[in-house]
């Protein structure tokens, strides 16, 4: 007795019907952050959306609610591997400068090879909704704070010396974030900026 299964015998069954939905969702969001990056979400429509990631305006709506929808998912994307790559940054040393030289090197490599998408998720969030912004600042904050302990720990220690603790780690989460601004990659190595920066900081953090 034979059992049908839908497909010719030695045919490799195609994509399952959840494959290709995922396969769209992240085609979407790719095509988004090209388009929010270049025009800016305000500038950009959902019909650009579409049309860069393939399909019709009205089969993004299968996948998406909104445009707004997608900015959040990318924000929370962005922030959520931000904090990650801090935390473990931090597990690379014991020492608080070891540590600061860690983040600051690895925050800095993080936004220059993800410019284009950190762009989007730093520069458009008056954009995003009510309920969404509170979470992504919720992120942005667990950041800031791992930053704290860091910069605290280190002048506990006497490692660091800044002349003002809040707008020391301001500035360094500043430097990291605004490299999304001005990065391409036909300019300077994400390295060679990395390593830069965290000289610059630890300098600027034992006073000298």
């Amino acid at each position: 007795m034979s059992t049908s299964t839908g497909t010719s015998a030695g045919t490799p069954a195609g994509p399952s019907p959840a494959a290709r939905g995922d396969e769209t969702r992240a085609r979407l969001l790719a095509a988004a952050v090209t388009t929010f990056s270049a025009k800016g979400f305000h500038g950009t429509t959902t019909r650009d959306i579409a049309r860069a990631a393939g399909i019709s305006p009205t089969a993004m709506y299968v996948h998406h609610s909104s445009k707004e929808e997608l900015l959040y998912l990318i924000s929370r994307r962005g922030h959520e591997e931000a904090l990650a790559v801090v935390r473990e940054a931090l597990g690379k040393g014991k020492d608080p400068a070891t540590r600061l030289r860690a983040v600051v090197h690895d925050f800095a490599m993080y936004h220059a090879r993800s410019h284009v998408m950190s762009r989007v998720v730093n520069y458009e969030l008056a954009a995003l909704s009510q309920d969404h912004l509170v979470e992504i600042l919720l992120l942005r904050r667990a950041i800031t704070e791992e930053l704290r302990a860091l910069v605290d720990d280190g002048i506990a220690t006497g490692a660091f010396d800044p002349p003002d603790r809040r707008l020391a780690v301001a500035a360094v989460i500043s430097l990291g974030v605004d490299i999304a601004r001005w990065y391409r990659d036909d300019g300077v190595p994400p390295g060679k900026v990395a390593t830069a920066y965290a000289e610059m900081v630890l300098r600027f953090m034992s006073g000298q």
